[in-house]
């Protein structure tokens, strides 16, 4: 197939353009570089030094048949987009080019409208360039989990069937974000069935959960030049990476708030094999379709745990789990229930949050532990903008 890969420069961008170049398919990966540019604004940087989406394909193409070809550009420039997706007209798109930070979207008036203008324009853009050049292509664009909240029901995938005063209907799961960058996934989502039910484009909507893992096979073969970001500073970090990072730097797991909250999880390689599950399945015309993308969910307490316990067999006895004032604002105590039937049924075997998993990731933060700045773990964006 011919794939267009938006956002390939970035943490999921990269290794799904090296994923599906060697499985044979024509690659094309686009970026802007805008997250590299929002960590030079914060003073915060990846634990491994990451090379730059030139430097990765070049020493990719050195040693592969298949090669992979790049673009530099910005979805909200649409003469850009219309251009490209004319030229190579592709069978998929594999969206993930947005600002993907909640804190940084919570930061500042400037920091939230530049989030939804981003995310929500560039995303409307690409809806119409793909109606006006290659309207049977099959959009699969990243959501969120955190799109619904933690509603009192069970979070169905996507769609709810409701029955109301006597009568029966199927709507769009009613979402209830925790940010202005959750909120942008959720216009987003709005935006895409509308143009999949007015215009008959087709898309799969994957709404995610907390991914983690730094190594896919393609990575393994060229850690030094091929890797992804490991972020566990306070704008871009996923809480396992920071409790992890924090337990082998010997400092406590700090915990927000009480630390129940639930959250969906899963690991790289997952993301992938779901990724690849869902272009191996093309939606039928005019259908949005949503998978909820995670294998896993916990609390935080019990994912910290889960790390201490394996961080003590390996001789890490300092680190406690400690739990500090939230900076965001969220309910620490609710029901969690979220379906991910579907991705299951068309052959997804999950890899575990094990031992095994952990002491993989604990070895590469060792590694890389002379790179570590202990003052980017702090949340420094609260929500409540004081």
């Amino acid at each position: 197939m011919k794939i267009l890969i938006l956002g390939g420069d970035g943490y999921l961008g990269w290794p799904t353009s090296m994923f599906f170049s060697i499985r044979g398919h024509k690659i094309c990966a686009v970026d802007n570089f805008v997250k590299r540019k929002i960590e030079v604004e914060f003073g915060v940087q990846p634990l491994s030094e990451i090379k730059n989406l030139h430097q990765r394909v070049k020493a990719w193409n050195a040693k592969s048949k298949n090669k992979i070809t790049y673009k530099v550009g910005d979805l909200l420039n649409y003469r850009f987009l219309d251009k490209l997706l004319e030229e190579f007209r592709p069978e998929a798109i594999i969206h993930y080019a947005e600002q993907p930070s909640a804190p940084y979207s919570m930061g500042s008036h400037e920091k939230a409208v530049f989030t939804q203008y981003n995310n929500v324009i560039g995303n409307l853009n690409l809806l119409f360039a793909i109606k006006r050049n290659c309207p049977k292509v099959h959009l699969i664009k990243l959501g969120t989990l955190g799109e619904y909240g933690t509603p009192n029901i069970d979070i169905e995938e996507g769609w709810l069937n409701l029955e109301h005063n006597g009568r029966k209907d199927r709507v769009l799961f009613p979402k209830k974000p925790g940010s202005f960058y959750h909120l942008s996934k959720v216009h987003d989502s709005a935006n895409i069935e509308f143009a999949c039910r007015i215009w008959g484009l087709r898309s799969t909507d994957l709404n995610q959960g907390v991914v983690y893992g730094l190594y896919t096979d393609e990575i393994a073969a060229d850690v030094e030049n091929l890797s992804t970001s490991f972020h566990y500073d306070g704008i871009f970090g996923t809480f396992i990476n920071r409790f992890i990072t924090q337990m082998v730097s010997n400092n406590n797991l700090t915990v927000y708030g009480k630390g129940n909250q639930k959250r969906g999880f899963l690991n790289l390689i997952d993301t992938l094999k779901c990724v690849e599950i869902a272009t191996k399945n093309l939606p039928d015309k005019g259908e949005f379709r949503v998978y909820n993308q995670f294998t896993e969910f916990s609390s935080l307490n019990e994912i910290a745990d889960r790390i201490l316990k394996v961080g003590k067999k390996l001789g890490y006895k300092k680190s406690k789990r400690v739990n500090v004032p939230n900076p965001r604002i969220e309910m620490e105590d609710h029901y969690y229930n979220p379906k991910n039937t579907h991705l299951l049924s068309l052959g997804l075997k999950p890899i575990k949050f094990d031992e095994k998993e952990i002491i993989r990731n604990i070895k590469f933060v060792e590694k890389y532990i002379k790179n570590l700045d202990k003052d980017i773990f702090e949340a420094k964006i609260k929500w409540s903008l004081k």
